[in-house]
């Protein structure tokens, strides 16, 4: 089953426990966690603790997304119970695999992310070892900004790559998602999609009942 994880930096902060029971009752599958520090991307978000904040508030697992510089210092800050996924970026990481131990002797499945200008075939030496592959259709900073639709050509890539070679890694696509395109990302090989203002701005339930009606 396809699965939609929305994207709790664009959530109302002063409501973020209530917000994050709102997607979690309209039937959402993951709560996305988006860490920036401000180096690696030009934005600051948030860190360990206001997830932790979230542990006891909710049943959904974290999908958590390190979009940091030296990301191996704060990997074990963000394993709680309610963790499945830490990701982390091929761009932050010179040993990726190493980190990708890492995260997995944490109890935690491991992810890894590339930014629209790096091409999946420097992907191709951890396939085996991820559980996961974040797409970024953005480059990450910011949310509400515009897809950029080469990345469905990424993610059929990723796609035709994981049935020859037989693996069992999860495509996950973030940035510019929206009811409206998830279908097509679906289409070509997207197992988790990421949803920020598209779930956040207006009516959460609605947002999350029209993900749901497109992902089909």
């Amino acid at each position: 089953m396809n699965k939609l994880a929305p994207s709790i930096l664009s959530a109302d902060f002063s409501r973020l426990g209530e917000h994050v029971s709102e997607i979690e009752k309209a039937g959402a599958d993951m709560v996305h966690v988006d860490v920036m520090d401000g180096h690696f991307v030009p934005n600051i978000s948030f860190g360990a603790a206001v997830m932790k904040s979230l542990v006891g508030r909710t049943g959904l697992p974290f999908d958590v997304h390190l979009m940091i510089e030296n990301p191996d210092r704060y990997i074990s800050d963000f394993v709680t119970e309610n963790t499945e996924y830490i990701t982390v970026h091929q761009e932050a990481c010179p040993h990726i695999h190493r980190t990708v131990q890492n995260i997995k002797s944490l109890g935690v499945k491991a992810g890894v992310a590339i930014n629209p200008g790096t091409p999946v075939c420097l992907l191709e030496d951890i396939l085996e070892d991820v559980d996961m592959i974040l797409v970024m259709s953005v480059n990450p900073g910011f949310g509400g900004q515009k897809f950029i639709n080469r990345t469905i050509d990424k993610i059929r890539d990723l796609d035709g790559i994981r049935s020859r070679r037989n693996l069992t890694f999860e495509i996950e696509v973030d940035g510019g998602v929206t009811s409206q395109n998830v279908g097509h990302l679906i289409d070509a090989g997207t197992d988790i999609a990421v949803a920020g203002s598209a779930v956040f701005r207006g009516d959460i339930k609605a947002n999350v009942e029209s993900f749901r009606e497109h992902m089909k």
